[in-house]
């Protein structure tokens, strides 16, 4: 997936991966409202077109503040039911096994793949006394799941989430923990399958109308280990369009997941960097 824009366009509709160079105008909106794990944040936010950081009341702002800081357990970040935990990453950031200790599993990279979108990573759980933070490692080929120092990162809250069924053909997007939306997607072939895991999304593209990747695309945090022979388009993973509605419903791509036009129209104000993407087989 490393190739330009330019080039991927002119690719087949089984590509895997889409980025793009026009990306840092997008990135503002998913910052809308921020706090600092480990100091004392004037303010929350949390990322939901129906709700507006303003609408947010001081002590709802205190109670998320405290969530995070001080949790009485390990805990899911979806304890509050429809609601994750999103942080924006450094340079830096080792991954250990367990929270502040045990074996180095690699460093956090701050930036995605291929075109350096500073990355916003979603945390699936913090630890007591809310210090620490268990991710799915970005761009992982063996879905490397650890621990990484919370204190001093930016972090909002996002109801937004993805979930997608490879066996169904399905994308449903979760609002505050209800579905509101099912869209029939297409998924990998059998030779180079769509592969199931948690992801987050780490890049949005828009494209010319007609491109083979439809007009817009969402990078995602995942990387797919069973490319088909002689792919040379990067290993990145993607939700985008197509320019042939006939792939939708089909396991034809070499794994990325393709949606229609009015899929991403109902998507592309919804999913802001760092929205949870979970893949099912």
């Amino acid at each position: 997936m490393g190739r330009r824009p330019s080039s991927l366009i002119r690719r087949s509709v089984g590509v895997t991966v889409v980025l793009a160079t026009a990306v840092a105008s997008h990135i503002g909106a998913a910052w809308a409202g921020q706090v600092t794990v480990g100091t004392i944040a004037q303010r929350s936010a949390i990322l939901a077109p129906s709700r507006s950081p303003a609408s947010v009341t001081a002590t709802d702002a205190e109670r998320r503040i405290h969530a995070i800081a001080h949790p009485v357990r390990e805990s899911s970040s979806s304890d509050v039911p429809g609601r994750s935990l999103l942080v924006a990453l450094v340079p830096g950031l080792t991954v250990r096994e367990h929270p502040g200790t045990g074996r180095v599993i690699g460093a956090m990279p701050a930036r995605s793949k291929y075109y350096g979108v500073p990355l916003v990573a979603w945390v699936l759980r913090t630890s007591q006394g809310g210090r620490y933070g268990e991710v799915a490692v970005p761009f992982s080929p063996t879905h490397a799941v650890g621990w990484i120092p919370l204190r001093g990162l930016r972090c909002t809250f996002n109801r937004i989430e993805v979930k997608i069924s490879v066996s169904r053909h399905r994308l449903s997007v979760y609002r505050s923990g209800r579905s509101v939306r099912t869209f029939v997607v297409g998924t990998g072939a059998s030779w180079s399958p769509t592969p199931p895991g948690d992801y987050f999304v780490t890049d949005r593209v828009p494209f010319p109308a007609g491109s083979a990747l439809g007009w817009f695309a969402f990078g995602i945090s995942g990387v797919q280990p069973h490319l088909p022979p002689g792919w040379r388009g990067g290993d990145q993973m993607a939700i985008h369009g197509t320019n042939d509605p006939s792939t939708i419903g089909k396991s034809r791509s070499a794994g990325c997941i393709h949606v229609s036009s009015e899929a991403l129209r109902f998507l592309v104000p919804l999913l802001q960097l760092g929205t949870p993407v979970v893949i099912q087989r």
